[in-house]
């Protein structure tokens, strides 16, 4: 739906410019071109059409038509100077000839590095930078070689009555030509004013950029209602299935009202005192609470369950592994028993220090069953046994053990040494056990064994190479993964002692781990282009000029985030990302005109005022197509909708308000 309703849109766009239906008809057919060629490269790939791919080619609808509406606004500018179809396609095509492919190169470098994020959340948009490179150079083919074709084909000025836009339009545009041309006088005039100005406000950006909060993917409503249940080490699957008929049993009215489908639950699906329930919801328009306040009604109930600990978990968009409402860390030392009392200690502070985090808990308990067999060695050393004959006979009589090898025909056949009448299953019967002494008499084990019953971790965790206790707590809807990582962050500083370290696993780890590469792949992006533009341009200057103005259009991104309750999340970084190539695509379009103009001999102040307002109807056309384009993504509702939104107000809000900026600067 998205797809059809950003294609619609920029049609719209186009035919409110061109005022006809053949000069709208033209860069029209670069869309399907253009998509069916992405859907090809796709499938070559090996790649599939799912929710990325999609969410590129949604983006890329605005993008594709742009040099098509570059090179058709230009020829339709040199028939309304007097110029033959044919020609005017000629002149007009070479004309913008460099700025498109200049364009399109500049795009190009800043998608691509997007498909080769390494970190895991970062791999899932591999298909995502590739889906847009792809669909920008072939858009970038069809408006170089089909539109001047398709254009040269129209009928002379002389042939038929000029097409033009509605009166009204023709009387808007007229307007806003005359209020540019002004305010770029003034711009020209007022050089050191404009440039404090814009400074000004990319500096509160920066100041606002920290007050956004921060997080891995925002917080969707995928649908489904996952319930983690875990109870005490060493109980069966009997107890389990009681304690599963408990949580059943808080999810069925959601079955009664209407908001599930169904209610599924698996015991036992990976220890025997785990387990899986998960509750379908029905579609978004027939139920009236979203998953996460269906899934806040239900913690009361899940929290009163005696004898197991059972939590909410939230599926995301890129199937990430627990990622969703919740945040992990380990603390890592050399002894379990330090960790453990480290990590009991770390969650008192917890709760002193931040106690909007909801049910913190040690994963560490020491709660499996365990038989302990204590060996009185002096005892043992009167009766003349060997402590290695006491252990080989419990192995052999408990479980069995491998003696030595038989090779037969170059196969290795183990030899085990085990009872003849099955493995001990009652831990007294080990009493009843003998063992030779030193002097060939057997002696029973009950004279130098006794048995004592502890409890013990069921699981010996490591991260990062290192003895780890793992601690999760879950985020309550008004804070932040970033603010619980800080928050928890400045707790270690100040809790932790000597031989104790904080190391954060899972979504937190991944949220690290991607914030990193999206800065460093940011940063990659503004130097490629740069270099980019520098060896199109043959002008180091020429390409500092566009580079520019991306701050300012980082800056619109920041100011349409905060105002729309957006979050820093990977889909917005992306698409801060994608904003580099496109507020560096309007700049290229009026500095290589101007560059043209120059080479005729005007001066640069002329060069400038007739190149501004010569490109302002292509700037603006391109800049309407892109941003009403992304205009679906920010109206999306459905599976997914939270990740399309973060990115369409990024592409909507950054790149129509910075519009402004690259037409002043």
């Amino acid at each position: 739906n998205s797809l059809l309703i950003a294609v619609t849109v920029v049609i719209a766009v186009i035919f409110m410019f061109m005022g006809g239906l053949r000069p709208t008809l033209i860069p029209t057919v670069a869309i399907p071109v253009a998509i069916m060629g992405t859907v090809g490269a796709i499938y070559l790939m090996g790649f599939s059409v799912n929710i990325l791919t999609l969410l590129a080619m949604v983006l890329a609808t605005g993008m594709i038509v742009d040099d098509a509406i570059v090179v058709l606004e230009n020829i339709q500018r040199h028939r309304t100077l007097g110029m033959k179809s044919y020609a005017a396609a000629v002149n007009g095509t070479r004309q913008v000839f460099f700025a498109v492919l200049a364009t399109t190169a500049t795009l190009i470098s800043v998608f691509l590095p997007i498909a080769f994020l390494p970190s895991t959340a970062g791999k899932l948009f591999t298909e995502f930078g590739f889906t847009l490179a792809v669909a920008v150079a072939i858009s970038s083919f069809v408006a170089l070689s089909l539109v001047p074709m398709l254009a040269s084909r129209l009928p002379d000025r002389g042939d038929a009555g000029p097409t033009k836009p509605p009166a009204v339009l023709v009387a808007a545009g007229q307007r806003i030509n005359a209020a540019y041309a002004r305010m770029l006088e003034f711009t020209l005039n007022a050089r050191l004013l404009i440039l404090g100005g814009t400074a000004m406000l990319a500096a509160t950006a920066l100041l606002v950029y920290p007050t956004i909060k921060t997080e891995l993917l925002p917080r969707e409503d995928r649908g489904a209602i996952i319930i983690m249940m875990q109870g005490p080490d060493g109980v069966g699957l009997d107890y389990m299935d009681r304690q599963s008929v408990q949580a059943e049993a808080l999810l069925r009215p959601l079955v009664d009202s209407g908001e599930a489908e169904n209610v599924f639950a698996i015991v036992g699906r990976w220890d025997p005192n785990r387990v899986y329930l998960i509750a379908p919801l029905v579609p978004w328009d027939q139920r009236k609470r979203s998953q996460q306040e269906i899934a806040k009604s239900l913690n009361k109930g899940l929290k009163a369950i005696p004898g197991a600990t059972a939590r909410v978990r939230t599926p995301n968009s890129l199937n990430l592994r627990r990622a969703g409402g919740s945040i992990e860390f380990t603390l890592t030392g050399s002894n379990y028993k330090d960790i453990a009392a480290a990590a009991f200690d770390f969650l008192g502070a917890m709760r002193e220090r931040l106690p909007r985090l909801e049910d913190p808990e040690v994963e560490f308990q020491q709660t499996q069953p365990q038989l302990s067999v204590k060996v009185d060695r002096r005892r043992a050393e009167d009766l003349g046994v060997q402590v290695e004959g006491i252990v080989d006979t419990l192995r052999a009589m408990v479980a069995g053990f491998e003696v030595a090898e038989l090779n037969v025909n170059d196969r290795s056949i183990p030899v085990m040494l085990e009872s003849a009448a099955g493995a001990i299953n009652d831990p007294t019967d080990l009493f009843n056990l003998f063992v030779p002494t030193g002097d060939g008499r057997l002696v029973p084990l009950s004279a130098f064994v006794t048995l004592e019953e502890v409890g013990t971790a069921a699981e010996l965790d490591r991260s990062g190479q290192k003895r780890a206790v793992e601690v999760e707590a879950v985020l309550p809807a008004d804070m932040s993964l970033q603010e619980a990582i800080d928050g928890i962050q400045a707790i270690a500083d100040d809790t932790l002692p000597p031989g104790i370290g904080l190391r954060f696993i899972n979504e937190a780890a991944t949220l690290q781990d991607t914030t990193n590469e999206v800065a460093l792949t940011f940063a990659f992006a503004v130097l490629i282009v740069l270099l980019v533009l520098a060896a199109q341009f043959e002008s180091v200057v020429s390409a500092l000029v566009i580079v520019l103005t991306v701050p300012f259009g980082l800056a619109a991104a920041v100011f349409a985030l905060k105002l729309s309750g957006g979050t820093i999340n990977i889909y917005s970084q992306i698409g801060l990302v994608m904003l580099v190539g496109l507020m560096a695509k309007n700049g290229i379009l009026v500095v290589e005109f101007a560059d043209q103009l120059r080479d005729r001999g005007l001066s640069v102040a002329e060069a400038i005022r007739q190149a501004a307002i010569i490109r302002l109807r292509p700037v603006m056309m391109t800049m309407l197509s892109t941003v009403l384009g992304a205009l679906p993504l920010i109206l999306a509702t459905g599976a997914g909708s939270e990740a399309r939104v973060a990115i369409g107000w990024v592409v909507f809000g950054g790149l129509g308000i910075a519009t402004v900026f690259t037409l002043v600067l």
